[in-house]
């Protein structure tokens, strides 16, 4: 090789560790702190129905020392949500409670729904971030117990609803909601056998259907990681919308192509935002967060602002001129 080329050769690499220096610094230092407010509206609801404004919180991965983060959601309770999600990983530290303690505690006066993450049961730990393209990602070495009765007490203390692997109702804004959540499939702890048997006693139990006179119930699925066959046992099951997380959005996009992982089964290109789930003939909407956090270990965000989701059900209204 000539010293000409050499030099070259030298300037290119130069350049592009360069490039990727500032992207790491930049995702680190900037975007992971970038947090929004991402709005949808899906038409669900009964024609001329109160709209309902779901506030849709993801993957905080909350560690006390992030004043930052914290900050931003208290300042969310301006939003005025009718009804708070929580799709898990809460936790991102075994003292991540106290950071979620300063974070939360204004949504006290609002209803509220939460499933876990892998996160919520364990502490994170630091893996190769290659893993993550492999089938292999979710295995850990000895985890870290987290002390998950006290984060259901204080979300509970909240006056929110456990959802893991079990269905409840709620009247909110003169409409009906079914809300039907599974525990973390990351970790095989969704319990789909159980599903049906769940909405089918809830619906019992409520009487909605018998009661012609009353508004037509929506049917809402709640889940961490949003795995196929996740997705089709709600869709199977009457969802009408389905709220997930875990996917940090790919956490790491490349413009143009979008982002690389899902961490589950989920196509890359439903790594985050609102989609149309369908399954043998039916389908349901399907919202995905981006989450908020990043695992302590792996603070960087790049193409992928952290963001909570401002969710408002309308009226399934057709105007015709």
């Amino acid at each position: 090789m000539s010293d000409a080329r050499r030099s070259g050769a030298k300037l290119a690499l130069a350049t592009l560790g360069t490039a990727a220096l500032v992207a790491f610094a930049w995702g680190s230092l900037v975007e992971r702190n970038r947090f929004r407010v991402r709005k949808e509206t899906i038409p669900i609801l009964d024609p001329g129905a109160t709209p309902i404004r779901i506030l849709h919180l993801s993957d905080l991965h909350m560690a006390p020392w992030q004043q930052r983060k914290i900050d931003w959601l208290n300042s969310l309770s301006s939003e005025q949500p009718d009804l708070v999600i929580v799709t898990g990983d809460s936790l991102g530290h075994s003292d991540g409670l106290q950071g979620l303690v300063e974070a939360l505690s204004s949504f006290r006066e609002t209803p509220g729904v939460f499933v876990h993450g892998s996160n919520d049961y364990f502490a994170p730990q630091f893996k190769n971030p290659f893993g993550y393209f492999s089938r292999n990602s979710n295995e850990m070495q000895a985890p870290v117990e987290l002390d998950t009765e006290a984060l259901e007490r204080f979300f509970e203390n909240l006056g929110w609803e456990n959802l893991n692997n079990t269905a409840l109702g709620m009247e909110l804004q003169n409409s009906r909601l079914e809300l039907a959540g599974t525990d973390d499939a990351h970790l095989d702890r969704d319990r789909l056998d159980t599903l049906p048997t769940a909405l089918e006693s809830l619906r019992e139990e409520l009487g909605w259907y018998e009661d012609h006179s009353g508004p037509t119930p929506i049917t809402i699925g709640v889940t961490h990681a949003p795995y196929q066959r996740v997705l089709n046992a709600f869709v199977t099951n009457g969802a009408d919308v389905i709220f997930a997380g875990h996917t940090h959005g790919g956490q790491v996009q490349v413009p143009g192509i979008g982002a690389l992982v899902t961490n589950c089964d989920l196509p890359r290109s439903m790594a985050s935002g609102l989609h149309l789930w369908r399954h043998a003939q039916n389908a349901a909407f399907l919202e995905v967060s981006a989450g908020v956090g990043t695992s302590i270990f792996a603070p960087v965000r790049f193409s992928c602002q952290p963001e909570a989701v401002l969710v408002t059900l309308t009226g399934d209204d057709f105007g015709y001129s």
